[in-house]
């Protein structure tokens, strides 16, 4: 071998060898994931799972991006500007799932009785007006972000279950929740649905009157974890370790709220969780101890519920074309709830 030829060899064969060395010494690069939430106690484990660093266990380097509303959530999912949405489902989110652009992963937070989140209240004019009662709702004004939003669907809902025709209650949508507590404020609509650490600030201060609380009135599948299709079929691994990460904050979240049976309960971890909530939620801890919500320890979704809420939105015409219910919830991987 001639001298030049051994040299270049020599020379390749001590830079690979120092590349093994230090690529083996070098942790690998943490993986971008971007998560779309509203900025809410319903998404207390993506919050904990950040503080706690249990997203970084799994090689993730995870990016919040908070909205106003949830509609606009899904719309970002299916850009590609988000990879994940943890929020409640709308029309705008069945209608796009049924075009086969998202599918549903797990479940995140439901409505039950016991846990007040929502709350009905109506404007301090309204009420005096006579507005003291959800079965005085007719002829009068009820604010919600979007048509086909949550809201939505749960004003109907009870309205139903109330007697009353939905049509005889004007719908107004304000695009944002600052909008709806805005209008409240200034007694330009009678009643809207807001959570309870919006709420109840506000009907400390008299802007406000509590009417009833949502879990009073009915139980539901509030909010999903989904994706994009293609980040459904494209990148199972991503989506594994994405909910992994959001399981352990949720069982920080239970573990500290929720007792056996389902219902509220403090411990000794409560105090340390509802400070870290508060800090990035911008309220007082007392406000999100009120607003605490039920989340199943297995984030299990109620997949009954789902198919109901789709055949509501049909019934009043707000999904556009198909929607094959059973299609959108991905079994690859959602952990069903038992049938009731």
């Amino acid at each position: 071998m001639r001298y030049g030829t051994w040299k270049n060899f020599a020379a390749e064969l001590a830079l690979s060898g120092a590349l093994a060395f230090f690529g083996a010494s070098t942790p690998a690069l943490a993986e971008d994931v971007t998560i779309g939430v509203l900025n809410t106690t319903s998404t207390a484990p993506v919050f904990l799972a950040v503080d706690r660093g249990y997203f970084k266990q799994e090689g993730l380097n995870p990016k919040i991006v908070t909205f106003d509303s949830a509609q606009p959530v899904a719309l970002a999912a299916v850009s590609g500007d988000i990879d994940f949405g943890t929020t409640g489902v709308t029309s705008a989110f069945f209608t796009l799932a049924g075009q086969g652009a998202l599918k549903i992963v797990s479940g995140a937070y439901s409505e039950r009785k016991g846990f007040h989140y929502n709350a009905f209240v109506a404007s301090k004019e309204a009420y005096a007006a006579g507005v003291t009662s959800l079965k005085a709702l007719p002829g009068h004004s009820f604010a919600l972000t979007q048509i086909g939003s949550p809201p939505h669907y749960v004003i109907g809902v009870v309205a139903e279950k109330l007697g009353l025709d939905l049509k005889s209650i004007r719908l107004l949508p304000l695009q944002s929740i600052p909008n709806q507590v805005s209008a409240l404020t200034g007694n330009q609509v009678d009643v809207a649905m807001l959570q309870a650490s919006i709420a109840l600030p506000m009907i400390d201060r008299g802007d406000a009157k509590l009417l009833s609380w949502v879990s009073d009135e009915m139980s539901w599948q509030l909010g999903v974890i989904f994706a994009s299709t293609k980040t459904a079929n494209d990148k199972a691994d991503l989506i594994h370790r994405t909910l992994k990460a959001i399981a352990h904050g949720r069982k920080d979240y239970v573990d500290a709220f929720i007792g056996t049976g389902g219902s509220v309960k403090m411990g000794p971890k409560s105090g340390e969780t509802l400070d870290l909530l508060a800090k990035q939620l911008q309220q007082t801890p007392e406000q999100v101890k009120l607003g605490l919500l039920y989340m199943d320890l297995e984030g299990r979704l109620d997949e009954e519920d789902i198919l109901r809420q789709i055949a509501w939105y049909k019934a009043q015409g707000m999904l556009k074309g198909d929607v094959d219910g059973k299609s959108i919830i991905d079994s690859r991987y959602v952990v069903p709830m038992p049938a009731q």
